[in-house]
């Protein structure tokens, strides 16, 4: 038997994951993480291979500093070795990634506001209007004041 306690909890759980917002969550996380693999090859596969290229063949992938003073061919004989790197070439293209996604997000967010946008609406005709002797607001179809009796034309 499950004591009381536990079954409240579990309930609570259930109530929790099942909310709109968790579940959106959820959502924009997988597709986040999945959108971010797309990105991160554009990056590594499409765009910085042409930059390379246009810098006489440097892979940003493989620029490091080793912090031991030995010089290795690449980043990968650095690791193997156990050396320990600063890996700036790495970091480029996470920084690229970061602001080809932000790029994005940011066009994605301006075609919803667009797409959102309400038309202006005409002003609104007035339901009131001023007694011209008491100069107190009354509806507009009053033919008499309510406050100072005057006879309104």
């Amino acid at each position: 038997m499950i004591p009381k306690e536990v079954t409240l909890m579990l309930k609570e759980f259930k109530a929790f994951i099942m909310r709109g917002n968790a579940v959106d969550l959820a959502v924009g996380v997988i597709i986040g993480a999945a959108f971010g693999k797309i990105v991160s090859s554009l990056v590594n596969d499409i765009i910085m291979p042409p930059i390379g290229l246009l810098l006489h063949g440097v892979n940003f992938s493989n620029l490091f500093v080793s912090l031991n003073g030995q010089s290795f061919a690449s980043l990968a004989d650095a690791q193997a070795a156990g050396a320990p790197t600063i890996n700036y070439g790495l970091f480029v293209n996470n920084v690229i990634d970061f602001l080809i996604v932000a790029f994005v997000i940011f066009l994605l967010i301006r075609g919803i506001n667009r797409l959102h946008k309400q038309p202006a609406l005409a002003p609104a005709e007035p339901t009131t209007k001023e007694c011209p002797h008491c100069f107190t607001a009354i509806p507009i179809k009053a033919t008499r004041c309510p406050h100072c009796t005057s006879e309104l034309m």
